[in-house]
């Protein structure tokens, strides 16, 4: 290629990266400003100086604090547990032998099928029953075994060499020893790359929480700012604010297991 065509290729580059990362800068920007600014003709697209109090105001309008603390306490909560369960699903569905093993595997992935609005009357009445309305593990619990993580553990998996899984039982290891000690940590860049997706769907999970969360004390992120515009008279820095702190956790998880997710993805690509 030559030095001309490196050049514009470079240039188209940069051009595509302004263009995609402008939306997220003026979202900032309109996060720091009151209302009247952000449709201010010429527009400002310098930061202003009502991001504190648009946060106050924020909080006071829909309880943001709390929002933050329950979708955190959600998400994290559910990426352990449905981390650790798809990928011990994923080792047993690779690794061990027994009847109906396949046959068991092409159902789970059936079950992808399934449309979530199928699922929601029996998973309302199932809470129910349990008393779960309104609580965090009604929001946590029907979900966690994911076809996705589970998929994704079973390729990576599959391809670990079994001589080494047989030779730690023969010198005595339990399956959850071998498990924890000589399987997980082989599949690090897979594990990774599941956490950040279970941490990714369950923090911007909407339609679930707002049906079984009938408290304003215990919405979500996502629940909370849909009722941002009822309550605050479409203000346009408090909805921008909002929508920046929904972003942020993502956008700094992306960021620090970037280099994970190649690897993650790829890893089971060619195998199974």
């Amino acid at each position: 290629m030559s030095k001309v065509n490196k050049t514009i290729v470079y240039l188209l580059v940069i051009l595509g990266a302004v263009l995609s990362l402008f939306p997220f800068y003026v979202m900032i920007t309109s996060a720091t400003m009151e209302s009247g600014d952000i449709f201010q003709l010429p527009p400002k697209l310098g930061f202003g100086r009502n991001l504190v109090e648009n946060f106050i105001d924020l909080n006071e309008n829909v309880m943001i604090n709390r929002a933050i603390i329950n979708s955190f306490v959600i998400s994290v909560v559910y990426t352990f547990f449905s981390v650790l369960l798809c990928s011990m699903a994923g080792y047993a569905l690779a690794k061990f032998n027994f009847r109906g093993k396949n046959i068991m595997f092409a159902i789970i992935m059936g079950t992808a099928m399934l449309p979530f609005q199928a699922m929601v009357v029996p998973l309302f009445n199932m809470m129910n029953k349990f008393g779960w309305i309104n609580s965090y593990q009604a929001v946590i619990f029907p979900f966690l075994a994911n076809i996705f993580g589970i998929f994704l553990m079973r390729q990576n998996i599959i391809s670990f060499p079994t001589s080494v899984i047989e030779s730690a039982r023969i010198d005595g290891c339990g399956e959850f020893g071998i498990f924890f000690k000589v399987v997980a940590p082989s599949v690090k860049p897979a594990i990774s790359v599941l956490s950040v997706y279970m941490f990714m769907g369950q923090w911007n999970k909407f339609m679930w929480p707002l049906i079984i969360l009938r408290t304003r004390n215990m919405y979500t992120l996502p629940v909370t700012l849909s009722t941002l515009p009822g309550v605050s008279k479409m203000d346009y820095g408090q909805i921008m604010l909002g929508a920046f702190i929904s972003v942020l956790p993502i956008l700094i998880l992306f960021l620090l297991f970037q280099d994970y997710f190649e690897k993650g993805l790829l890893g089971g690509a060619v195998k199974g």
